[in-house]
């Protein structure tokens, strides 16, 4: 069974590989500012953090579901995430510039901590054999309805891989063209999670509630933000680099913090389509 993975990230790519799952890389092509922009204009307010990194994930899973990749339509499942860091009611993605990743690390120190939102979408594009449409998803027992109150997902990742190729969609800019619906999730509490099913779409959200260490001094600041790691990861740092030596406690689930929570992942495939976690498994 194939899965694409709408993102570029090579930490999301790498943790699916590390539970023995090949991913179609697949560069979504959204514009997350102005998709976040859209939904703050019609909602009339600032989006939470779970409702930011849902809109977001499904954004990017629906610019590839419907999409030709490498000149074939998509046959399979579709991964869209997103991820944000929350210090004292304040969102922090990607910082991109030295200067911005300072002063976040001064005030994300000076909190002591924050949490750390995963958005999560899948959506099911398997095709027929024989018509090449997708068909509709066979029920499965006890599965959330559309509409319904989201529920919390139970909580519970190694081989040696050569990196594949990152293909571009055409075809389908419906995603870009309208602002996405803010998935209705509900409230998440930090280091929480929820999940909810509408139709052959899936959407989750997962936390995790991170400590830093309290005398992480200027200079090492400094000398990590001159690595250049967190200037293009969600919070200006990674858990699986440079700055997992800063954290002393993580609340959630890990997979989570580094973009992609494994557990709920699973629990999405089969609650929401009765898939098991090893169909996926390259063997």
């Amino acid at each position: 069974m194939r899965l694409y993975l709408a993102s570029t990230s090579p930490a999301r790519r790498a943790l699916l590989a590390q539970s023995g799952i090949e991913p179609v890389l697949v560069a979504p092509g959204v514009d997350e500012d102005a998709a976040a922009a859209a939904a703050r204009d019609a909602l009339g307010r600032d989006l939470t953090g779970p409702e930011l990194v849902a809109l977001l994930a499904v954004a990017k899973a629906d610019a590839v579901a419907d999409a030709s990749v490498a000149g074939s339509p998509v046959d399979g499942f579709v991964f869209g995430g997103d991820s944000a860091f929350e210090v004292d009611g304040h969102l922090y993605g990607k910082p991109h510039d030295p200067e911005v990743a300072r002063e976040r690390w001064r005030q994300m120190l000076a909190a002591g901590g924050g949490t750390l939102w995963s958005g999560h979408c899948v959506v099911d594009r398997r095709r027929d054999a024989t018509t090449g449409r997708t068909g509709p998803t066979p029920p499965v027992p006890d599965r959330r309805a559309s509409g319904g109150p989201a529920v919390p997902v139970g909580r519970g990742p190694g081989r040696a891989h050569t990196e594949p190729p990152v293909r571009d969609v055409a075809g389908s800019t419906a995603a870009l063209a309208s602002p996405a619906t803010v998935p209705s999730l509900g409230p998440v509490a930090p280091g929480g999670s929820a999940l909810v099913v509408d139709g052959d779409h899936v959407v989750a959200v997962d936390s995790a509630v991170l400590t830093f260490a309290d005398d992480v001094s200027p200079e090492e600041i400094d000398a990590y933000v001159a690595t250049g790691e967190p200037l293009e990861v969600a919070g200006a740092f990674t858990i699986d680099g440079r700055a997992a030596a800063y954290i002393t406690r993580i609340d959630g689930a890990p997979s989570a913090v580094v973009g992609l929570s494994l557990p709920v992942l699973r629990s999405m495939l089969l609650q929401g389509f009765g898939v098991s976690w090893h169909d996926f498994w390259a063997l």
